[in-house]
């Protein structure tokens, strides 16, 4: 018999009613302290969650929008890239990485029909290395590489007067672009899923697993 039952038959019935009554407010104590304890646990955001949080581009919120390069029409990135893994990338035609252009435009190809896209934005933050018109810069893109991929209007990449599509990766990445062709890549959920420097080519094995895991 259990040795706390053994005791309370032990002890005159008065005594035994003031146990009992010990017992059953304790119980309820417990019971009250793990439902406090369990919501605390479930309101209470892991790490993933917060991280998730914080990396959301595209959400009910967002309202970036953005002319098209040499072009008068203007698209709602979020949108008009709903449901798409996004390559974002900031780029320039007198670089020393300008041939990324033709990898760019490869991924591009490759991988649009499983849902890619990429997303050009030329920029003369760097170096003085864009800055051309944006026709010419779109007419440099079509002969010299065959892009296909959307380009955009020339942007402020970095700095206060970012455009707030870029200020918004900045934030989400922890760090603007330091150059030109700067990659940041975009799952489906509009979550920002990576973010590489110029030295990663659109080739490397790191941007195309990556960018595979994704679709």
């Amino acid at each position: 018999m259990d040795r706390k039952r053994r005791l309370g038959r032990c002890l005159p019935p008065i005594f035994r009613s003031q146990v009992m009554t010990t017992q059953i407010s304790n119980q309820r104590s417990v019971g009250y302290l793990t439902l406090v304890t369990l919501a605390f646990f479930l309101l209470t955001p892991t790490p993933g969650q917060a991280e998730r949080d914080k990396s959301s581009i595209c959400n009910e919120e967002s309202d970036y929008s953005k002319r098209q390069l040499n072009s008068d029409q203007v698209d709602y990135l979020c949108e008009t890239h709903r449901g798409k893994v996004i390559l974002v990338v900031n780029t320039a035609s007198r670089c020393a990485f300008t041939d990324q252009y033709e990898g760019l435009e490869m991924l591009y190809s490759r991988y649009r029909e499983r849902g890619l896209v990429v997303l050009g934005f030329p920029s003369n933050d760097f170096g003085n290395q864009e800055p051309g018109s944006e026709g010419s810069i779109k007419t440099f893109c079509r002969l010299t590489y065959g892009v296909q991929f959307p380009m955009y209007a020339k942007s402020r990449v970095t700095g206060d007067n970012a455009d707030p599509f870029y200020r918004a990766l900045s934030e989400a990445a922890g760090t603007p672009p330091r150059w030109n062709f700067h990659k940041y890549l975009i799952d489906r959920d509009g979550r920002l899923a990576g973010s590489y420097n110029s030295f990663v080519a659109p080739e490397s094995n790191t941007l195309i697993q990556a960018i595979e895991g994704l679709l």
